[in-house]
């Protein structure tokens, strides 16, 4: 296979929401570029992207697939990425390591909120962008909606290089505007006929012609300056000043297509080897230190692995940018995150599941290689051990949690195995084994997201399995200042055990002062700080533990017995055995014993005058609360509204963006189990949603009730 250098090298990401017909059109390109010679379809389940298990058994792509073709002296590399906004990670990983994003819109739906959503990445990741508007041909096509929805949304940027001369079953002939000729399809033939545009199209394509003769202008000065000369520009010139434009993302040309009956996909495919850029002319990407890594074939070779998957019948392939310098086959390298070598023995280019053997992969190429010993997704290799290291891919947070086990206890490492080879798979499914909850959590994009991982482990790995719905992390904490003693005293003939601690406890906030002096029941207790202890708890909040002993009632070596004790209840409330925080425990007195006193005896009475004091001290229980962005048309904002205050959700505020509303709310926990679906089923699959973790809050006093019952009646079963 040729080397390719960087200058020919085009990386694409394929976007579009589902069903806008990206593998059908991966599938027309590789047809078109000679990798296959025969085209598979989505309906027949023989597409070469969409070809493991699951997108087979659900008929549309659940993971990103790379497709390399060479074209017109150029390597093509594309990332047909999913287009359900449950595997948004396999769009931001592509987009990542891509230098356009190609979008495909259904004429017969328009912009979605899968549109939106990715578009939005785009612009964050400031990627250029073209527009494709597929299925022409489908009798629901509407060229004209189509094209003003995206103006609506995205504004003049939007410019049209090809237009349909008829939309829907009459679609079989389009102007392109920059090439001034019209191709016209006979029935049943696989070329189109070239003319010129006819009469009837003139004013039409002219009026097109002019806004994108002026759009390639604007980003050129030598080009404005001959515009304004000569009053036009040559292809050339013209479509030079589209990729400038593309670069600085103030152009995003519209071509049209069918890419199941391959028309304009040829065209496509000859425009973007010539316009699309290349690795060199994007904005270089940083590595850790903050340093430009220039895909520079003479530089230092640096690899980033952006992708794993586990392949039917190969076991686990990793895929891989070449960043800088020049990747040989046999080439070792060093892992900057795992501290280990590795050799990389066979390097291919693939395109989906059809696999080429490759020698040399200069900087800017995409590549895979099989059966690494220690790659994990999102590591850099390098030619020497002190060279780069890649961490630019950011993923959103989860949206759709799910406690997991397995039907056979049997199975529980098993599955654990199976989690974690597929978290390598796909990064936004987060797997922890909660400690505190007692359950392993499964956290993911939406309920479908889940689904694809159930399917997965059932169906690849044999394992049953349930979900079930997750235990909320509650906290405890006090409201309140409470006071209490305990004395621990023991005996059974030989030594014995004796410890007596007093103690006041009062809620914490961060700065608060010590107060001199505390009264309960009448009486006044004086407080003379010898010592302040503060505890970061690993579950969030602290503990200050105060010592306030006078006169040597209890010796300093039994306080770090008392404070075991107080931690040994703070990690088991006492109200629902929920992790306590934020809470100051000042120890001013007690007592002991000469022989009998030990540390095991001032840890038992410390955490039972703790106990004691907490459920005296107002005792609350706090949740975790989260801030929920929904993204919503606007005829639909009334019953979001009324279903996010049915959760207890308070509203924050909204914007609108474009046709859609952004709803702010804060929401607990607990309530957004189920949210996912019902915003599936309130919209018809048109809102989307993101939450990220903001406090914990006090519970309302009738949930604290419920909660505390619900507690009290597993502590009997239990028993």
């Amino acid at each position: 296979m040729k080397a390719y250098q960087t200058s020919e090298i085009k990386n694409i990401a394929l976007l579009g929401s589902s069903g806008s017909g990206k593998t059908t059109l991966a599938e027309a390109m590789l047809f078109e570029s000679g990798v296959i010679k025969r085209r598979g379809s989505v309906d027949n389940l023989n597409t070469v992207s969409d070809y493991f298990p699951v997108e087979k058994e659900y008929g549309y792509s659940v993971f990103s697939s790379v497709i390399s073709y060479p074209w017109k002296d150029k390597m093509m590399n594309f990332i047909d990425c999913p287009g359900s906004d449950d595997f948004i990670g396999g769009v931001i990983s592509a987009l990542n390591v891509t230098d356009l994003g190609m979008m495909l819109i259904d004429a017969t739906s328009g912009v979605e909120v899968g549109t939106m959503n990715q578009f939005r990445i785009t612009e964050e990741l400031h990627k250029p962008l073209l527009f494709l508007i597929n299925r022409l041909d489908h009798e629901k096509a509407d060229f004209e909606n189509t094209l003003t929805g995206l103006k609506e949304m995205y504004g003049n940027k939007v410019t049209v290089v090809q237009y349909p001369v008829a939309s829907g079953l009459a679609f079989n002939a389009v102007v392109d505007v920059l090439k001034q000729k019209m191709y016209k399809w006979a029935p049943s033939a696989t070329e189109p006929e070239v003319l010129e545009i006819p009469d009837s199209e003139k004013a039409r394509a002219d009026e097109y012609f002019q806004v994108l003769l002026e759009a390639a202008a604007e980003n050129d000065e030598a080009l404005m300056e001959k515009f304004f000369d000569q009053g036009t520009l040559t292809e050339e010139e013209m479509r030079e000043g589209i990729h400038k434009g593309m670069l600085t993302r103030s152009i995003f040309p519209v071509f049209v297509a069918s890419a199941e009956k391959n028309m304009c996909v040829h065209r496509v495919m000859n425009f973007l080897s010539i316009a699309a850029p290349s690795p060199s002319d994007t904005p270089a990407p940083l590595n850790t230190a903050g340093e430009e890594v220039k895909p520079d074939s003479n530089a230092p070779t640096s690899l980033f692995f952006f992708k794993t998957t586990v392949e039917p019948h190969i076991g686990e392939v990793s895929y891989f940018k070449v960043m800088s310098g020049t990747l040989n086959e046999g080439d070792d390298l060093f892992n900057a995150n795992r501290n280990s070598k590795e050799r990389l023995s066979q390097i291919q280019t693939v395109a989906g599941q059809i696999r080429n053997k490759a020698e040399v992969l200069h900087a800017g190429a995409i590549g895979a290689a099989v059966k690494l010993r220690d790659v994990r997704t999102g590591n850099t290799l390098n030619a020497k051990s002190d060279g780069n290291k890649f961490d630019f891919i950011k993923y959103p947070e989860p949206r759709y949690r799910r406690a997991i086990r397995p039907l056979s206890e049997s199975n529980t490492e098993k599955l654990s195995e199976a989690l974690n080879r597929m978290k390598e798979e796909d990064p936004t499914w987060i797997v922890e084994v909660s400690k505190e909850l007692k359950q392993t959590i499964v956290s993911g994009q939406g309920e479908f997201h889940l689904k694809t991982l159930k399917w997965r482990i059932e169906n690849n790995d044999k394992i049953e399995i349930e979900f079930i719905e997750p235990r909320i992390p509650y906290r405890e904490t006090i409201t309140k200042a409470a006071r209490a003693d305990y004395r621990h005293k023991k005996q059974s003939g030989g030594a014995g055990q004796f410890g007596e601690v007093h103690m006041i406890i009062e809620p914490y906030t961060e700065g608060m002062p010590m107060p001199d002096v505390f009264r309960f029941g009448g009486q006044e207790y004086k407080i003379s700080v010898r010592d302040v202890q503060e505890i970061p708890l690993e579950w969030g909040g602290k503990l200050v533990f105060v010592n306030s002993i006078v006169g040597g009632a209890i010796d300093a070596r039994f306080l770090p017995a008392i404070q075991k004790g107080l931690m040994q209840r703070m990690e088991q409330g006492p109200l629902t055995g929920s992790y306590a925080r934020d809470v100051r425990v000042i120890v001013y007195d007690g007592k002991m014993h000469p022989v009998d006193s030990n540390e095991i005896s001032f840890m038992l009475a410390g955490r039972n005058a703790f106990s004691t004091a907490f459920k005296e001290a107002g005792p609350k229980i706090l949740e975790p609360v989260y801030d929920v962005v929904v993204s919503i048309p606007a005829e639909f904002m009334g019953d979001i509204m009324s279903d996010l205050q049915s959760r207890r959700g308070m509203i924050m505020g909204m914007e609108s963006e474009k046709g859609f509303e952004n709803l702010k709310a804060r929401v607990p926990l607990k309530e957004m189990s189920t949210y996912s679906t019902t915003l599936s089923s309130i919209t018809g699959g048109r809102g989307s949603f993101t939450m990220k973790f903001s406090s914990y809050e006090l519970v309302p006093s009738d949930v604290q009730d419920k909660l505390l019952k619900e507690y009290e009646a597993q502590k009997k079963e239990e028993d």
